[in-house]
């Protein structure tokens, strides 16, 4: 019996003797969230056992194919995977994982657990998709990835190189740029790092100058006030009379983003991969143009991986919605929060996302399905019925949130064949940049920068009390003859706000409520 004990003994000492030490690495990435960076802990352990790659921690599909991503790099980079029991733990666990930004962080931490690469990374935050070949690969969202490593005060980050001139826009944070898993043999600090060369973007499609616009001076005047105090407008007129010609002008109209507003908006291109490698950083205000056929998860947002729609790809800009009936219902009732509010809220079973929606939308609709109704040149071919039905496809509540309704008439011969006698683009955003820097000393201390931001408090503080004698009784008069709801009080009396900032006045006088009542009266009746 003894010596069985012993014998049982010495086989355990022998048999732990060939058991190779457990090794645990752990470097730092991080989840998107909307427009936000959450801190993820990528945690990898190499222990005994039969061979075997687990991921878990929560990840979605992409994130648990990148054990066959990560595998067939590190050999093709020229290192050893080993053979042992590989568990990867994302954590906190109780976060989605999606994509395949933890390709590199994974890769890593696996070369560091198993002593292959020195723990130069520790403290070093890494996202990043690897090719088979053990490359680089560009990934969405590094903007507020580095974003939320400086916040939570990781100085170091290493991305894919193509994704470097993203990353370099926080300040506060190193970025290096990775090209291959061969660089990790040497320190972040040791790499060689290209220089990057900024340009500016211009928005998306084609901008118009102002002063290319045949007559309508009156909708030149309601588009600048628009531009001045970010106030939705709708358009309505027949077919050829200049609806999206005006559109295309306004954001020649609108001041460049500030230093605040350019990282917001390249946020959200960089969360829909939307961003210019080369020239990442936003610097005009975007001009967003979905057609009538896109769907509620394009205009606002959602999808399987929740992603940025239209309305949120506009933000700080401009959003134009040709043939404004023909969206669907649900697509134009979902613009009733963000139009409210500055941001859209997706919910979903495994999450919810927020991402920023303050934006100028300009709407432009026919008054009829042929279009000619009430025209003075040709005849409408449409019911009655039919012109009933159609301009009841907008909804109270979102016609509501509209501040200027302007009719757009045919443009007559005269004006057409003569020279164009607007005033150009670049004078009237002067004027439009010296209200918006009224507006900005004013609000100064709040969370609002333009006077369509305005709540309640700031609409009775700035634009109620600056009310001259003569004008209170026009706008009692006008609520009631309106049927004025709450909502659209305060809207007139931002937009008369805009038109005194407009005229240098810090009070609001008849004039002023005059136009501003003037462009309340609804198009579509």
């Amino acid at each position: 019996m003894p010596k069985i004990n012993s014998y049982i003994c010495s086989t355990n000492v022998l048999f732990c003797g060939i058991v190779p030490r457990m090794t645990l690495a752990r470097v730092r990435s991080g989840a998107l969230r909307g427009i936000d960076g959450i801190p993820i802990d990528v945690e990898v352990d190499i222990g005994s056992g039969l061979p075997m790659f687990r991921i878990v921690g929560l990840p979605d599909k992409a994130v648990q194919e990148a054990s066959e991503r990560v595998r067939s790099a590190i050999r093709n980079a020229g290192f050893e995977f080993p053979l042992r029991r590989i568990t990867v733990n994302l954590a906190p666990a109780d976060v989605r994982k999606e994509g395949p930004i933890y390709d590199l962080p994974i890769a890593i931490a696996i070369l560091v657990a198993s002593g292959q690469v020195d723990d130069h990374y520790r403290d070093v935050a890494i996202m990043g998709e690897l090719s088979l070949e053990g490359m680089t690969r560009h990934v969405s969202g590094v903007l507020p990835f580095v974003a939320m490593c400086a916040d939570e005060g990781i100085r170091e980050v290493v991305v894919p190189s193509d994704d470097l001139g993203e990353a370099r826009m926080v300040s506060g944070v190193r970025a290096f740029g990775l090209e291959s898993l061969t660089q990790t043999r040497e320190a972040p600090a040791d790499w060689d790092e290209p220089e990057l060369i900024g340009a500016e973007c211009a928005p998306e499609g084609m901008v118009h100058d102002l002063s290319i616009v045949h007559g309508q001076e009156h909708v030149k005047r309601a588009l600048e006030v628009a531009a001045s105090g970010g106030h939705n407008i709708m358009m309505q007129g027949p077919p050829g009379s200049g609806k999206t010609l005006l559109a295309r002008a306004l954001p020649g109209l609108l001041a460049p983003l500030t230093p605040m507003e350019s990282i917001s908006v390249s946020k959200v291109y960089s969360v829909a991969g939307l961003l210019n490698r080369e020239q990442p950083l936003l610097h005009e205000r975007p001009f967003r143009s979905p057609h009538h056929t896109i769907s509620h998860a394009g205009l606002v947002g959602g999808g399987s991986i929740i992603r940025p729609g239209e309305v949120s790809l506009a933000h700080r800009g401009v959003l134009f919605l040709d043939e404004f009936p023909e969206f669907t219902s649900a697509a134009l009732e979902a613009l009733r929060e963000p139009l409210e509010a500055g941001m859209v809220t997706i919910s979903r079973a495994r999450g919810s996302a927020t991402f920023p929606a303050r934006i100028l939308l300009v709407a432009a609709m026919n008054p009829c399905p042929c279009g000619y109704y009430g025209d003075s040149k040709r005849s409408c071919s449409c019911a009655e019925m039919q012109v009933s039905r159609y301009q009841r496809r907008l909804s109270g509540p979102l016609m509501d949130r509209l501040d200027l309704f302007v009719d757009v008439p045919r443009v007559e011969y005269a004006e057409l064949t003569g020279e164009p006698t607007g005033e150009r683009s670049e004078v009237v955003r002067d004027r439009v940049i010296r209200a918006r820097e009224v507006q900005q000393e004013r609000l100064a201390g709040t969370a609002y920068i333009t006077n369509s931001d305005m709540g309640p408090r700031e609409v009775r503080q700035f634009c109620q009390d600056p009310l001259t004698d003569e004008a209170k009784p026009l706008l009692a008069t006008a609520t009631e003859r309106l049927g004025l709801s709450a909502r659209a009080f305060h809207r007139v009396l931002k937009v008369a706000r805009t038109i005194a900032d407009l005229d240098g006045s810090e009070e609001i006088g008849t004039v002023h409520l005059g136009e501003a009542i003037q462009y309340r009266r609804r198009a579509v009746e």
